[in-house]
Formats: structure tokens, sequence, C-alpha cells
């Protein structure tokens, strides 16, 4: 591929949008989620989707008909960002497909809404920051807690020290999927209209099989990390946020886990733990797919995310201070007092993906910084991949926040940082 096609061109550099100006966007990556986030892009005013690219034509044809009708369709990414009319992209891709888009969209003069995780590794997830910065465009990862309207309240809490010290903070993603998990399938034909070397991407080449495709994609290590980079990723961001974390530190991280009970296709353990050592503070992770029940128990009025349940609490953080704990997640928070003069309280609100678009829209116009950079999504992305390599090596990981590699590791841990792509797609190669 011939990159210098890509460059950034002196014109597209000097544009500077006005705080009115109409934005035609692209989308890459038409699935579920990609119509959902694009929906809510396109209702903020003066927004417009006008081309889709899929690997699968039928999904760039319905994503046509749902946000653009006049819109123009492709099956590589390449030809969408040869055109010159758009100012954005929002790639909702496999993980696997988030860093070499994001790259070469930025060297076409494009700002980039990507979702998270920033990349399959740590240092793709640096590259990403680089082209940004490089090509002085705006990326803004689809962690969109950042913008929702409680975790500014949480953080002035646990930052003032309305609960006392925290030293201890608990993360926790639960669902049940037991027995059967993902299920499984044999290899078969390639569907009709599917591109299926172009999704494999960068990734090995293999054998056309359903469960490697679309909604379980995340169950394989050649497109994803599993439940730690997917939900965990999203409460990582917000323990920084939230305990006023500048960069990714922490100075340790062990792991321990397996596949104990789901017998399907998948590759992921059904559960894992990771604990992560920062400066000040533990912060422990748990996944299980064999059980929804993160926290048992629950305030009567109160929603919890996704929960399935009377008492289940599958998606969370807990933040334990001296005085009282913080129990958060998406859609609200408690406060569980410890010590007189901390009251009880409740809150409880709605999932910020609409604020969160219209922030990436608002932050070109106004020529702002995102709320959630991509140096930012870089910081979360890295803590779920150090979780995944821990528990890869088997080993205590001391961690080089500079360097962003490991310290006295063994060279398989520093090896898993980062993955050679198939040659085809190797942008380093030239």
């Amino acid at each position: 591929m011939n990159r210098r096609a890509f460059v950034l061109t002196a014109a597209s550099a000097a544009r500077v949008m006005g705080a009115n100006q109409r934005i035609r966007a692209g989308l890459i990556g038409c699935g579920g989620r990609g119509r959902y986030v694009a929906g809510t892009m396109s209702k903020v005013p003066g927004v417009e989707f006008t081309a889709f690219c899929d690997v699968h034509d039928d999904a760039a044809s319905r994503a046509r008909e749902l946000l653009g009708a006049g819109g123009r369709t492709f099956n590589d990414f390449r030809k969408l960002l040869e055109l010159k009319d758009l100012e954005a992209v929002l790639i909702a891709t496999p993980d696997h497909w988030h860093a070499i888009p994001t790259i070469l969209a930025c060297e076409a003069g494009k700002h980039v809404y990507v979702e998270k995780p920033l990349g399959r590794g740590i240092r793709e997830g640096r590259a990403m920051v680089n082209a940004a910065r490089r090509y002085k465009r705006t990326v803004q990862v689809g962690t969109q807690q950042r913008s929702a309207t409680h975790f500014p309240e949480v953080a002035r809490i646990i930052q003032s020290g309305d609960l006392g010290k925290v030293h201890l903070v608990r993360v926790w993603n639960f669902f049940n999927m037991f027995p059967n998990g993902i299920g499984r399938e044999p290899d078969g034909p390639v569907p009709p209209g599917l591109d299926w070397d172009m999704y494999c991407g960068p990734a090995p080449l293999v054998p056309y099989n359903r469960k490697r495709f679309q909604v379980t994609y995340r169950w394989f290590w050649d497109y994803a990390g599993g439940t730690i980079t997917d939900f965990g990723n999203h409460r990582f961001d917000t323990v920084h946020q939230v305990m006023g974390v500048n960069r990714p530190v922490p100075l340790k991280v062990a792991a321990s886990g397996g596949r104990f009970a789901l017998d399907d296709a998948g590759e992921m353990p059904d559960v894992l733990q990771v604990t992560y050592e920062y400066p000040s503070f533990v912060m422990n992770y748990e996944t299980c797919t064999i059980s929804a029940h993160g926290l048992g128990g629950g305030t009567a009025g109160m929603k919890y995310y996704n929960a399935r349940g009377a008492e289940d609490r599958p998606h969370g953080m807990a933040f334990y201070g001296t005085k009282g704990a913080l129990f958060a997640d998406r859609i609200g928070f408690e406060i569980y007092p410890d010590r007189d003069g901390i009251e009880r309280r409740t809150h409880n609100t709605t999932d910020a993906t609409p604020l969160h678009t219209k922030n990436f829209i608002e932050c070109l116009r106004d020529q702002k910084p995102s709320p959630a950079d991509v140096e930012i999504g870089h910081w979360g992305t890295t803590i779920a991949h150090l979780g995944n390599i821990a528990y890869k090596t088997g080993v205590k990981l001391r961690w080089d926040p500079v360097k962003e590699d490991f310290i006295d590791a063994p060279n398989q841990a520093s090896a898993l940082l980062y993955r050679t792509p198939r040659q085809k797609w190797n942008l380093a190669r030239s």
C-alpha cells in the first residue's frame, strides 16, 4: 500500500472548523455498536454521515439505509479515507481493526472517534497517540463514562477526602454464560458479501467460523482481549478519573484465573482476577462469566447497570475510604457510611454515549481538548492489556510507565506488548 497517498495535505491541515460548520462523517464498522453510536452522533445538529464501510456488504447497506440514504458504501476503509469531503470518521470495528484505520485516518486529515480498547496491544495504542499528535488530529476514544454527569461528583467526593483516605479500589464485571458460553460451530464457507481476508486483516488468516465474527469475536485472542479489554477498559479509565491518576502507573501487576467451567469455542478465561499496585492504592479487578452476582444486594428504587435480577450488581467500582465506601457504576452511585458525619446517599443517571458523541463534535467545532483524548484512552487500555499479559505469563510484573515496558521481566512479557501484523498490513514495513 502506498502510504503517501494518505499524508495530510497542506489544505486539510490549515482547515479550521467554525462553531456551526456542517460536519460530514464516515462510519467504519457498521455493526450494531457502530450504528448506535453513529445514530447518536447524527442527532447532533449539523452532523451527517455520508459514507459507510464494512467488510460485509449487508452491514454497510443497512447502515446507509438507517443513517444516510444518499451515502456511499465501501468494503475497504482506505477507499473511504480517500474522500476529500469527510471531516471525521467513527471507527467501530472489532478491536484488531482499531489501530490501522485510526493511524491512516489521521494521515488522511480526518478526526477520529474510535471505540475502545484503543488498540489490541499497548504499542498499537502508543502508535495511535503518536499519529494523532503528528497530524494534529482530534482522536477521541469511546469511553463514554468520561462524559457521564455523575463521575465528576464521584471524583470530587474521593479527591476531597470526604470519605477519608482511599487505598483499596475494587472493579468487577460479572455475567452468567454457564454452561455453553458462546457455543461451538464448525468452520464453514464464507457467507456471500463478506470479505473474510479483509476481516482477518492484521490477524492470522484462518478458516471462516461464525464464532470468530460479529458479536462473539471478543472471545478469541486473535481479535481482542476478552472482558477485561471490553468492560474493564471503561472502568479502569473511570478509576483513573476518580482517583486523579494522571498516567497509568501501576508499579506491579499480578493475575490468576482460567477456563474452569465453560465448554465452548472461546479462548478467554471464564474467571480472571488481577491485582494492580499503584503508588497510593491497590486496585483489584475481577471478571467472572459463570455467575452474574458481582455484588449482591441493592437499594430499593436504585437502578444498576445491566442488572437482570432484583439483587444483582454485575458491573461496578467500589472505593473503600477510611470513613465510608462509595459504590458506582455507569448509571449511578451510592455512599455507605462507616463513621458519623457521612450521609447515606444514592444517585441515578443514564448512559452517557449521546453526551460523549456530542462532546466529540463540540471539540472539533470549538477546537477544545476531548474529555477522552487518545492519550487518556491509551492509559486505560494499557491497564487492561497489562492484566492479560500478567495472566498469560503467570508472573508478577513490574511496569515502567515512561518506557512503557516491563522491568526485569521474562522476554515473553515484552513480546506480548505488540503483535507483528500480517505482512500486507504491516505499516512499519515501508
